[in-house]
């Protein structure tokens, strides 16, 4: 219709139709693309929402984890002082106990997060329609941090290794069968049993016992295993604090 008046216009040489015609089809191409521009970042928008109300489960695993993870390494110290103080010449803890101390204090875990996958998805399109300046600036602290202190590497050290070339395998079975890692249930979370009460055949525990002793190194290395356990809950401290923030702030909202 509005070309035919155009046509029309033009045919009889009547600029000022010509004229507003024009102005007619500028102005409703430019609403049009507005709309659309509009419309699309609506769309982006909802997606966005939607990628942050799916990124809460996940949160609260990691969240689940940090907690966790005290009650866990708090359990393994436990035994590795007691470990220790067999080491360093305490008999009161039996040749039984000083094994299944040894091998409890190499226990470890370690948080699984693959911010990469994150970091694909909350590209800096998505990133921007994330109107609240907070979560926003959290959730750009959770994607771009470093989660290699607070893997599983960073807390296998050489005292781990060694104690397990020390003990036995069918005692290492024994130990990991009564009093390894449980399950919590309904959960990808383990914990570590407090206590062992697992019997050993004496001679067993004798022999194991009197060849975790022969090796002076492993208080040593014990200790530096204490260290890196150390630093990693310090690490897991720090990147705990916006994954917390973040995980309240997009499930209240």
């Amino acid at each position: 219709m509005i070309l035919r008046s155009i046509v029309s216009a033009l045919r009889t040489q009547n600029w000022t139709a010509v004229t507003i015609e024009l102005i007619i089809v500028v102005i409703g191409v430019f609403i049009g693309t507005q709309v659309a521009n509009w419309n699309q970042a609506r769309l982006e928008k909802a997606a966005t929402e939607r990628m942050l109300v799916q990124l809460v489960p996940e949160l609260q695993f990691q969240v689940d984890y940090f907690d966790h993870s005290r009650t866990y390494y708090a359990t393994a110290r436990r035994f590795a002082d007691q470990a220790l103080a067999a080491w360093r010449g305490d008999r009161r803890l039996s040749d039984e106990q000083f094994v299944i101390a040894a091998y409890q204090a190499s226990q470890i875990i370690g948080i699984g997060v693959n911010a990469q996958n994150w970091t694909l998805t909350f590209g800096g399109e998505q990133l921007r329609n994330i109107a609240d300046p907070q979560v926003r600036r959290n959730l750009e602290f959770v994607l771009t941090q470093d989660y290699s202190p607070v893997q599983f590497e960073a807390v296998a050290t050489p005292y781990r290794e060694q104690v397990r070339r020390v003990i036995p395998i069918h005692i290492q079975d024994l130990i990991r069968r009564d009093c390894g890692d449980r399950q919590i249930k309904n959960t990808f979370l383990t914990h570590l049993p407090p206590v062992c009460s697992l019997r050993l055949p004496p001679a067993e525990a004798k022999a194991t016992a009197a060849a975790l002793r022969a090796r002076r190194d492993l208080p040593g290395e014990l200790n530096w295993h204490l260290a890196a356990v150390a630093v990693y809950q310090a690490n897991a401290d720090i990147l705990e604090q916006p994954i917390r923030a973040l995980h309240r702030d997009l499930s209240n909202s």
